[in-house]
């Protein structure tokens, strides 16, 4: 690893922690002694969301954040709610073993999740994402969700 101060190759681990995503090293580089730390990553296939109308795009976890934040509008659904459920979609994205996904196939996630989060988000979030047609359609979802 080339230290940051001198730019030698020459350097030692003298520390390794797991991090939250990564593992976290500290070195000292063997010629001039700075310390410094450096982070090792898995390097994640990037993914690819094919929209109903067959483009793709670059996955954006934000875009699933702001649909959450809007439709737990002064619900008792937490940041840390809404992120952990996002990182729950992601990771079920990312164990479906390609590279593109549809985007129905992040809304069901999404919606999975939501079912065990707030029946009133699950609802804001299933009236936009399945854009109902008529009242019988969401009559339909709210049978389904006093059914549990």
């Amino acid at each position: 690893m080339r230290c940051p101060k001198c730019s030698s190759e020459e350097s030692k681990v003298v520390d390794s922690r797991q991090a939250e995503d990564a593992i976290r090293r500290r070195r000292v580089c063997e010629s001039c002694g700075f310390r410094f730390t450096t982070f090792e990553r898995i390097e994640e296939m990037p993914l690819l969301v094919i929209k109903k109308d067959d483009k793709r795009e670059p996955f954006n976890r934000e875009k699933i954040v702001r649909g959450l934040v809007r439709s737990a509008y002064k619900r008792p659904v937490s940041s840390e709610d809404i992120e952990t459920t996002v990182a729950n979609v992601e990771r079920k994205i990312r164990q479906l073993d390609s590279n593109e996904v549809e985007s129905d196939v992040i809304g069901e996630f999404v919606m999975q999740e939501l079912a065990e989060l707030d029946d009133i988000t699950y609802i804001r979030f299933a009236s936009v994402y399945r854009s109902f047609k008529d009242v019988s359609e969401l009559e339909e979802l709210l049978k389904n969700i006093t059914k549990k």
